[in-house]
């Protein structure tokens, strides 16, 4: 893709999000229409179904031929990493949206043929904006991300899956131990922007591919690893335990995952 397309793209999608986050922000203290998914702890609100309405929207108009692939459903049946792709989570956090206000993120990735193009976080009430791509870089709020230092597991804190350390999951409680405490935020949106940020050195948890499309791009282009839980490659349409860290941290965290 030619640079001049890819930063009409960008600035573009960065409109979609200024616009979305003023739309989010407008609602937040009105009263929630609250419903379940898969479970009491699985929550869909009238905000995420209308935030994800005006994006897919948006996509519609600016790119009719592509493939859309959102968290509510609003968007394409997707099974094939051909051509292009948009991949969209309206509200990441919405049980922290609802009941705190805070730590929910809004993301959108661009993928062709499986590539990771572009992709953005947005941290809704902590006013970062994270975007960028290969050929663009990373970008804090329109600034240069710095780079990220490649601290070890023992150095730092790490987000963890607050369900996969109450079972233990692959020895959760040993990485735990391990580092310098851990932190839940119950949104991956937070916790990437956080890795991405020097604030953490890594996130574990079961995602999907609306929680990771974004992340994954930013997170590669800053020289971070994103994998499997147990370090293979992570397709872009799979939904399993995804680990994400520093390359230090990557290794100390894979041998204590094999155990």
């Amino acid at each position: 893709m030619e640079i001049n397309e890819l930063k009409h793209i960008d600035k573009t999608v960065r409109g979609w999000l200024s616009e979305s986050r003023d739309n989010v922000l407008r609602k937040i203290d009105t009263r929630l229409t609250v419903d379940t998914k898969t479970s009491r702890k699985d929550l869909v609100t009238n905000v995420d179904k209308q935030n994800e309405k005006f994006l897919v929207g948006k996509i519609r108009e600016f790119d009719p031929d592509s493939k859309i692939l959102g968290e509510e459903g609003f968007g394409d049946q997707v099974h094939s990493t051909k051509g292009r792709i948009w991949i969209i989570d309206p509200i990441d956090g919405t049980m922290n949206f609802v009941k705190q206000r805070n730590n929910f993120a809004i993301m959108i990735a661009l993928y062709e043929d499986g590539k990771g193009v572009l992709g953005y976080v947005m941290d809704v009430i902590g006013k970062h904006l994270l975007s960028g791509g290969p050929d663009l870089g990373v970008f804090d709020n329109g600034q240069p991300l710095p780079p990220v230092q490649d601290t070890p597991l023992r150095e730092g804190l790490i987000g963890l899956s607050g369900p996969m350390v109450l079972h233990n999951d692959y020895n959760m409680v040993d990485i735990a131990q391990q580092s310098l405490g851990m932190r839940i935020y119950g949104s991956a949106g937070i916790d990437i922007v956080s890795v991405l940020r020097g604030e953490l050195v890594g996130y574990i948890s079961y995602l999907k591919p609306w929680d990771f499309g974004a992340g994954r791009i930013l997170c590669e282009t800053a020289g971070l690893k994103m994998t499997t839980i147990d370090g293979q490659r992570l397709d872009v349409l799979s939904s399993t335990p995804v680990l994400l860290a520093t390359r230090n941290a990557h290794r100390d965290i894979l041998t204590i995952v094999s155990k």
